[in-house]
This record gives C-alpha cells, sequence and structure tokens, in this order.
C-alpha cells in the first residue's frame, strides 16, 4: 500500500482517485483555495459536487490549509490535478510544504514559455521546486482518452503514464492496476505531454465544424460536418506530429493514445469544443467568451494566448515552417488577435501533393 497525495480536487484530480484507491492505495485529496466549496461537499455526504459521484473510502479530503500536515515523509507519490493556470501556484505549495523528494505525476495538461522557448509542465515543475532546493525530483505525467465523469463511474478507460526513466514506470504502474484503468508505459515523456497539450488547442478547430453547420442553418435532424471535421482532425495531427518532433519527442504517441486517441475524446465534447462550435457561428474569440463562457476555462485558448507570440516568433524566424503549421496559425490568429476563424484548405495536406 502506498501513501498517495492528490493536490487539485477538480473532477480529473478527483476522478484519478478511484484507481488509485481502488487498487489499495491511501489517498489523501488535498484542493486549492478555490476547491473550498467541492472539499466541503465531499465531507459532508462523500460526493463531490461537480463530479457527482461517491468518492472510494480510502480518499480522505483536506482543504489546501492542510496541506502542510498531510504532505508527510510518508508521501510516497504526488499527484497535481490543478489548471495550468495554478501550476505556478503547486510549485510553491510544494516548495513550501514538502519535507523530502516525492515523485510527481501529473494530471495538469499544458506548456509554458520561458525565455522564448516551450516547455513541458514537468519540466516547469522540477525546475521550480530546485529553485527551492528541492533537486531531482522526478517528474511524470499521464496522456490520452480519459474523461473525469467516465473513469469515476469506473468505464474502461486506456492511458499512458509517462516518465523519462523506466523504473518508475515500473513502480507506477501496479499502484493504478485495476481491471478498468488500461494504463501503458512511455518513456517519451516530451511525446506525451505535447500531444496532451495541443489536443486541446486544436479541438478548438476542430469543433469549429459543428457551429458551421449552424451557421448555415443544415444542422436539423442531428446532421454533422462530419467530413470538415475529419479533415480538420486530419490536419491536427500531422501538425501535432511536427511539433512533437520539433519539441523533441517521437511521433510513436502522436499516433496512439496521448494523440489521435485524446484528440478525438476531446472533439465529442467538453469546453474546447464548445468554444470552437462558437467560432463556427461566426463569433469571434472575445465575443464567444464574453457572451457564452466567461465563467470557464478554455485550455485550448489559454494554451494559444501563453505560447501563441512564441509560435508566431519562431515561424517568422524560420525555426518552425509556416507550411507544415497552417492550421496552427489559424488557431493562433483566432484566438491571440481575435479574428474570425477561417479554414486555409489549400495549404493542408502537405504529405499528399
Amino acid at each position: 500500500m502506498a501513501n498517495i497525495l492528490i493536490l487539485g480536487a477538480g473532477v480529473m484530480g478527483t476522478a484519478f482517485s478511484f484507481p488509485l484507491a481502488d487498487a489499495g492505495q491511501e489517498v489523501s485529496l488535498v484542493g486549492t483555495h478555490l476547491d473550498q466549496e467541492w472539499i466541503q461537499g465531499i465531507r459532508t455526504d462523500g460526493i463531490h459536487p461537480k463530479l457527482k459521484a461517491k468518492l472510494p473510502e480510502q480518499v480522505r479530503p483536506f482543504t489546501h490549509d492542510q496541506l502542510g500536515d498531510t504532505l508527510t515523509e510518508n508521501t510516497d507519490l504526488i499527484v497535481l490535478g490543478v489548471s495550468s493556470p495554478g501550476v505556478d501556484w503547486a510549485i510553491r505549495q510544494l516548495g513550501e510544504h514538502l519535507k523530502q523528494p516525492a515523485p510527481i505525476l501529473m494530471l495538469t495538461k499544458g506548456l509554458a514559455v520561458r525565455e522564448n522557448h516551450i516547455h513541458i509542465l514537468p519540466a516547469i515543475v522540477r525546475e521550480g521546486l530546485a529553485a527551492y532546493g528541492i533537486k531531482d525530483v522526478p517528474v511524470g505525467a499521464v496522456g490520452g482518452p480519459c474523461i473525469a465523469g467516465e473513469l469515476a463511474a469506473r468505464r474502461d478507460s486506456s492511458v499512458v503514464l509517462a516518465f523519462s526513466e523506466q523504473k518508475f514506470l515500473d513502480w507506477l504502474l501496479p499502484l493504478v492496476a485495476v481491471p478498468y484503468y488500461h494504463a501503458r508505459p512511455s518513456t517519451d515523456l516530451i511525446g506525451v505531454e505535447v500531444c496532451a497539450a495541443l489536443k486541446n488547442f486544436y479541438a478548438l478547430a476542430v469543433g469549429y465544424a459543428s457551429g458551421l453547420l449552424e451557421k448555415q442553418g443544415k444542422a436539423e435532424n442531428g446532421a454533422f460536418m462530419h467530413n470538415l471535421a475529419a479533415g480538420l482532425f486530419t490536419q491536427a495531427i500531422a501538425e501535432m506530429g511536427y511539433m512533437v518532433e520539433f519539441l523533441g519527442g517521437t511521433s510513436a504517441n502522436v499516433y496512439g493514445l496521448p494523440g489521435v486517441g485524446d484528440l478525438y475524446v476531446t472533439c465529442q465534447a467538453g469546453r474546447n469544443s464548445r468554444m470552437g462550435r462558437l467560432l463556427g457561428l461566426g463569433l469571434s474569440y472575445q465575443e464567444a467568451k464574453t457572451k457564452y463562457m466567461a465563467d470557464d476555462t478554455v485550455e485550448g485558448a489559454d494554451l494559444a494566448l501563453s505560447i501563441g507570440p512564441t509560435l508566431e516568433a519562431l515561424l517568422e524566424q524560420g525555426q518552425l515552417n509556416p507550411a507544415r503549421l497552417p492550421l496552427a496559425r489559424v488557431i493562433i490568429e483566432t484566438i491571440c488577435h481575435n479574428q474570425l476563424m477561417q479554414i486555409p484548405w489549400t495549404h493542408f495536406y502537405p504529405a499528399s501533393a
């Protein structure tokens, strides 16, 4: 039995407690300062108010001010389930309270820019903790198609667990070994993390298809623009592969669960697809966000705002090939410069030319 602390009591952080607890681990679920209502709900009846699922008995809820007491020398694994904007907060909390190094597994998806370079979040966490004198902490990640509500319902879910070193994967896999959680190992941490982040980014474009159909008045009787969506999906995967290679990962995960698999499930529903639909209806990003999604975190849009200027600079400098990223350029123009989305079909699929 391992002692595991999950920092972040959102739907995915909480859902991840299910396979851990079902595999026999002791789990401490520590909410952030934004999760007070959810932690109180769990304490009241054992049910997460948003996830609508009753937590296993082995999962104990704590508020963020209890982190110092909960994070002990006996903590075997730390799981980060905060949002991508909350990573810096999580680093500060761990830096102040971590008594000895413990492996970290990230559920958080995203990329970050430091000194005009794009980095995966595990690298940011590792470097951030080093600034507190906590050095050489192994930081891994989870990727693949896994919706929190389905995981909490114990439905079959397939994921990839990634650490740079195989020994941590060998240790981690038994901790989540339950019949419904199909975890596969990968040492391609960069590939897994780049796919996990960009799938939200590209889901904005794939979601555009449904909105465009509605705009044209052809969405009756459950109709959908499958051809358009499939074309955008294909281009997204091609560009994702290029970005993974550019940032130092390998293509295997692009065409596996972290890439194709995760992009597929993300395009079926969720906030990124909802934003894409609004863009397809002809709204600008700012209008769509202000009028319809003001209180929602749209991870793909946040990523565009975060790395968009750096991507544009790399394209302008010739470090990235513009011909390989036509859809990414459109998404950046749409989100960062508030332009209406226009699909550049003539620049797609260079491998087919």
